[in-house]
C-alpha cells in the first residue's frame, strides 16, 4: 500500500472512533445520568450571583418575571402591538402593586416586563425599593437596615442595577 492509502485509513479510523466518543457514547453517558434520580430538581445555581434567582414568599426580594413556565431559559414572541401581551403586562401589574400595597402606576416598567432569558438576576434602583417595606415586614428587620443592602447590592455600569440573587443571599446572612 502506498503512504496515502495508508494515511487515509488511519484517518478514517481516527474520524471513526471519535465520532462514536462523541457523537454516540458521550451524549449516552450525559443523557444517562441526568436520569438519576436526585441530580436534578429545584437547583439552584451556587457560588454565583449571575444567575436570577426568583425565590417564593414575602421575605425575598423578586426578579423580574420570566416568560419560561419551567425554570428554564426562554423568551418570548409576544411585543408591545400583541394584545395578549398587555394582557399579561396589566395582571403583572395589578399583582405587584397588589403584592407591595402601592397604586398600579407605582409599580417600575422592569417588574412587569420579562426578561429576554428569564435568568437576569438584576432590578432597578426602583423596583428593589418597591420591595423593601414589604421585606423589612417579612424579615422584622428594619427598613433601613434592608435599604442599605440594597445599596450594598447596588451597582453602576451602563446602568444602575440591583443583583437580587447578591441581594436575597445577604438577607439570608
Amino acid at each position: 500500500m502506498n503512504n496515502f492509502v495508508k494515511q487515509s485509513l488511519a484517518g478514517l479510523r481516527v474520524l471513526l472512533v471519535l465520532t462514536v466518543l462523541t457523537g454516540v457514547l458521550y451524549p449516552a453517558a450525559v443523557w444517562a445520568v441526568s436520569r438519576v434520580p436526585g441530580l436534578h430538581g429545584n437547583a439552584e445555581a451556587v457560588g454565583t450571583t449571575l444567575v436570577g434567582v426568583d425565590r417564593e414568599g414575602d421575605r425575598w426580594f423578586h426578579t423580574r418575571p420570566s416568560a419560561a413556565t419551567l425554570p428554564a431559559s426562554g423568551g418570548s414572541n409576544k411585543g408591545e402591538l400583541n394584545p395578549d401581551y398587555d394582557q399579561v403586562i396589566a395582571e403583572r401589574r395589578t399583582e405587584i402593586a397588589r403584592r407591595e400595597g402601592v397604586a398600579e402606576d407605582q409599580v417600575p416598567q422592569d417588574a412587569v416586563t420579562a426578561s429576554a432569558s428569564g435568568l437576569d438576576p438584576h432590578i432597578s434602583p426602583a423596583y428593589a425599593a418597591l420591595q423593601v417595606p414589604r421585606v423589612a415586614r417579612a424579615t422584622g428587620l428594619p427598613e433601613e437596615e434592608v435599604r442599605e443592602l440594597v445599596a450594598e447590592n447596588t451597582s453602576t455600569g451602563f446602568t444602575e442595577t440591583v443583583n437580587v440573587t447578591a441581594l436575597n443571599r445577604a438577607l439570608e446572612r
